[in-house]
């Protein structure tokens, strides 16, 4: 197992050891030892699946104050583009933008601190995502940011006319318009 610590800090990709042969593979997703060996100290209270089609953008969520949440995020079944940006007021990486290809193929996950808007694009026919998180989800601290804001410029890798957005993140705000209690 290998922990790549990216410029972001706390923002760390996962990429288990793969133990494969003529009837398929095996490997820890996740394992607390080894994971606290390497000083990432998490207790995961939930977990979470999505299945969608190609061209689905979700995001860019958070959950604010209290309820902010770390998320490990891996992809089961296809591929997708997973991205997130730093509402951490206080961070060197503070509204940068990171993205990474997860997919089942290359088994990676994305460990992501609590402080960031996170969002995924599907790449495949479909995707199923799963993610853990450390903290429950609370429906009145829930926050959106913009996924095509034009101060982010975010490459989905979807054509425009190929995106499937929902209407409750259509309406996710702007940067500009982000409440001071959406940042972390």
């Amino acid at each position: 197992m290998s922990f790549i610590q990216t410029e972001f800090p706390g923002l760390i990709v996962f990429e288990p050891k793969v133990f494969g042969d003529e009837r398929g593979y095996f490997f820890e997703a996740y394992n607390q030892q080894i994971f606290e060996a390497a000083g990432i100290h998490y207790n995961w209270v939930q977990d979470n699946q999505s299945s969608s089609v190609y061209g689905v953008i979700r995001g860019l969520h958070f959950q604010k104050g209290a309820y902010a949440q770390t998320k490990m995020v891996r992809c089961l079944h296809g591929t997708i583009l997973d991205v997130v940006v730093d509402l951490r007021k206080d961070s060197p990486t503070f509204k940068k933008v990171y993205s990474i290809e997860l997919s089942a193929e290359n088994k990676k996950a994305l460990i992501v601190p609590r402080g960031f808007a996170h969002g995924f694009s599907v790449l495949s026919e479909i995707a199923e995502v799963l993610y853990k998180c450390d903290n429950l989800y609370n429906k009145q601290s829930e926050g959106g940011l913009l996924y095509n804001d034009p101060e982010l410029n975010i490459n989905w890798q979807i054509e425009t006319n190929q995106a499937i957005v929902s209407n409750k993140d259509l309406e996710n705000s702007s940067w500009s318009n982000l409440s001071e209690d959406s940042f972390y």
